[in-house]
């Protein structure tokens, strides 16, 4: 809640993403690209921020070290469970990305794999899903992914007499 000496931003950019002011922090860190409620949640313990404070009240130390949580967790004692980016195929490391960062590195998974010819990539290339579904009815695949497109597969036509 603003109080009378204080002045409330009305919009707040917070890890590239704009935040109304007059929004709950707690709920305007989990609409940041790779920040779950969990996580947002974690933040703001480890920094001892009301839930229900407004974003527009931060100061900007607290903004600062909201981004800072966010880029290095670890050094904040958050348990690697909660990051989005464990064991990082080339470091080993568990990191946590957020915004293009993600989506690059989601991407650049997906181009290894298929590279490697692995179940998973093959399952990537052809546009199938991954994880055991069913392919006789119609599915689509997550956004970030092309949906498979034409007919429904393992489905046969009746020829017309």
């Amino acid at each position: 809640m603003a109080k009378n000496n204080e002045k409330s931003i009305s919009i707040v950019r917070i890890g590239g993403v704009d935040l109304k002011g007059n929004e709950k922090i707690g709920i305007g860190l989990s609409k940041i690209y790779g920040v779950s409620y969990v996580f947002a949640n974690a933040i703001l313990k480890v920094l001892n921020i009301d839930f229900f404070e407004e974003v527009g009240n931060l100061t900007k130390e607290k903004r600062d070290s909201i981004i800072d949580v966010i880029n290095n967790p670890e050094k904040y004692g958050i348990p690697s469970y909660l990051l989005n980016h464990r064991k990082n195929k080339i470091t080993g490391k568990d990191e946590h990305l957020i915004s293009s960062d993600l989506d690059l590195r989601i991407q650049f998974d997906i181009k290894d794999m298929q590279k490697l010819k692995s179940y998973r990539g093959v399952r990537h290339s052809n546009h199938l899903p991954l994880r055991g579904q069913r392919t006789k009815a119609g599915y689509t695949r997550p956004p970030y992914r092309k949906s498979r497109r034409g007919t429904v597969m393992g489905v046969r036509k009746k020829k017309k007499k």
